[in-house]
């Protein structure tokens, strides 16, 4: 009985202080600029500081939302957090032709990317939108699924955290 419970005690740490220092790296994957150029996704992202990957679809209401809620905050954010946000479509290729006019429309203060190829939505393994990640030094450091009024303060909460 005694062993069960050290080897269980081990099972739980083990596993406890892997998820914690387990990052997964972002993965080498090209997206395009709304203008249709290939750039790679960490040519994107900052290297001294934390970076935004915001997955949307033109279809997506909650996505919209989202970003709507998070483009009111992005001002701030950018400076006082010195933030980037990459607001990455993932329309296929025959919805892709709406999110130019839709960005223009709607006047994201962000840079808008395109994965029509689902390439690097791929890579990071998730399969719905709205997905959001934030990237420090190269890794993944937070995500989250779905969208609630509200996630923006807990995205900002995090954003504090981070860069302490």
């Amino acid at each position: 009985m005694r062993i069960i419970h050290h080897i269980l005690s081990l099972v739980v740490f083990l596993t406890f202080s892997l998820g914690l220092s387990a990052q997964a790296s972002l993965p080498e994957v090209n997206v395009k600029t709304l203008d249709g150029q290939t750039t790679a996704i960490s040519s994107q992202t900052q290297a001294d500081g934390l970076t935004i990957l915001c997955f949307w679809a033109t279809w997506c209401a909650p996505c919209k939302k989202e970003l709507d809620a998070i483009s009111d905050l992005y001002p701030d954010w950018e400076e006082d957090y010195n933030v980037k946000l990459l607001a990455i479509s993932t329309d296929d290729a025959r919805a892709l032709s709406k999110v130019k006019p839709m960005v223009l429309e709607k006047d994201w203060p962000f840079t808008v990317l395109t994965d029509s190829n689902q390439e690097l939505m791929r890579a990071l393994q998730f399969q719905t939108v709205p997905q959001t990640f934030i990237i420090k030094n190269g890794a993944v450091v937070y995500s989250h699924s779905g969208y609630l009024p509200g996630d923006e303060d807990a995205l900002e909460e995090e954003l504090i955290r981070l860069g302490e």
